[in-house]
């Protein structure tokens, strides 16, 4: 039986929606603004709805996911299902089924001052208080790549 809790985070960027977006699941501003949770992470997928996609450390461990919805511009959601340890996707442990699928969903909403991102996510209750350090300073760093570097 899951004991999954949804946390909330949301962070106003002083740019268009459409480079938050871009900036947020771009491959080289991903591992940037992903820094704070595990320093040289990436991302190996695609971000359309029903593709798999793997979100990796350095050494190759990491999670594994589907995009359960994607709105460009609007809305994505990440169905988390598994872990990857040592090369090898777990989908099926008794560990991965205590708390999968576990969602993490972004909400890009456009406002005059640009866009109010909301990150919607379920965690395990041994990763909330990470998740709950962790995530705002991830968010900053995103918020400064937005608002400092909209080309790049």
């Amino acid at each position: 039986m899951s004991t999954l809790k949804q946390l909330q985070f949301s962070i106003l960027i002083h740019a268009p929606v459409k480079v938050v977006w871009d900036k947020m699941l771009g491959a080289e501003t991903y591992t940037r603004w992903t820094a704070p949770f595990t320093e040289g992470s990436y991302f190996e997928g695609e971000w359309d709805e029903g593709s798999k996609i793997k979100f990796l450390s350095p050494s190759g461990d990491g999670m594994i996911a589907e995009i359960a919805e994607n709105r460009p511009h609007e809305f994505i959601s990440i169905r988390h299902i598994g872990f990857i340890v040592d090369g090898v996707e777990d989908t099926e442990s008794d560990s991965v089924r205590s708390w999968a699928p576990a969602y993490e969903n972004y909400t890009f909403q456009e406002q005059p001052e640009g866009t109010l991102l909301t990150i919607d996510q379920d965690v395990t209750p041994d990763f909330e208080e990470y998740m709950k350090e962790v995530w705002p300073k991830a968010l900053q760093i995103l918020k400064q790549l937005c608002e400092e570097h909209p080309s790049e």
